[in-house]
């Protein structure tokens, strides 16, 4: 079995780790708050000292972070270590110019691939992710595959290039749900009844995530994942949801808060 390296233990990453766990995968754990590793490490992963102890015999090396700074510090440590034959999966949010950025970076005989995940914190606990493979992956698909079913996007980067396309039109989904939900508090009508009708409607999805309670994704990563878009090129709808989101990403009750909770925010912002 391949030894694995896996870095960031958030929301998402802890439970993907453990898949790997399960299947009996050699694992070593890093994150920023190594209180996050006590489970794993109980379950029998052991604990890094940083990101360059962490990779350094791994045949596998899994980022799983929160987005493009993190990444960036976290290749800083760990490019003069990955060995000769390692994979280096890339599985955080980051877009694809910063796949390309660390593709610059990667040492000879080391194979990156972008493969961030579609799904949530229900998915990543159940092994039901979508992979979004991008790059050479064939070597290490059958690893991805512990966490669900893999898609290959094409070349390097296209994976990446995929998951903004995807959460672009989930979190605007879901912008668009709080603002029809706005409107029906301004006409007097029944929450259930305009929810119901909503969820019965194109937006059936959105509506279900708008008003999930099992899931967790943080208006503070919408920001960051909606901004990474409209830097791509020029999207005004998305740019006027960036705003909804930055609202309430400045709400400390609700900036790492799940979208769920911006949905309220938004609709009780009185402009």
């Amino acid at each position: 079995m391949e030894k694995i390296a896996f870095l960031g233990l958030g929301h998402m990453g802890e439970p993907m780790a453990r898949q790997l766990l399960a299947a009996g995968h050699p694992l070593t754990v890093w994150n920023r708050t190594a209180e996050k590793a006590d489970a794993l490490v109980a379950e029998g992963a052991r604990l890094a000292s940083g990101p360059a102890d962490a990779v350094r015999d791994a045949d596998v090396v899994i980022t799983m972070l929160a987005g493009p700074d993190a990444v960036r510090a976290v290749a800083d440590a760990i490019v003069p270590e990955l060995r000769k034959g390692a994979y280096w999966v890339e599985m955080s949010t980051v877009g694809p110019d910063v796949v390309r950025e660390l593709a610059a970076r990667t040492p000879e005989g080391v194979t990156l691939v972008d493969a961030p995940v579609m799904g949530s914190t229900d998915k990543a606990a159940a092994g039901r992710l979508g992979i979004l493979a991008g790059g050479e992956a064939d070597g290490v698909e059958p690893v991805l595959a512990r966490f669900g079913p893999v898609t290959r996007t094409g070349p390097l980067g296209s994976g990446a290039a995929l998951k903004l396309v995807v959460n672009t039109a989930v979190i605007g989904g879901v912008a668009l749900v709080a603002e029809a939900m706005k409107l029906a508090d301004a006409l007097g009508l029944d929450e259930e009844t305009a929810k119901g009708a909503l969820a019965g409607g194109p937006l059936g999805g959105a509506v279900g995530r708008a008003f999930a309670t099992d899931v967790h994704f943080g208006s503070d990563l919408a920001v960051k994942d909606v901004a990474l878009a409209t830097e791509v090129t020029r999207l005004p709808a998305m740019e006027a949801v960036l705003g909804h989101y930055q609202a309430a990403a400045a709400d400390p009750d609700v900036v790492r808060e799940d979208i769920a909770r911006a949905v309220a925010h938004i609709r009780s912002r009185a402009t």
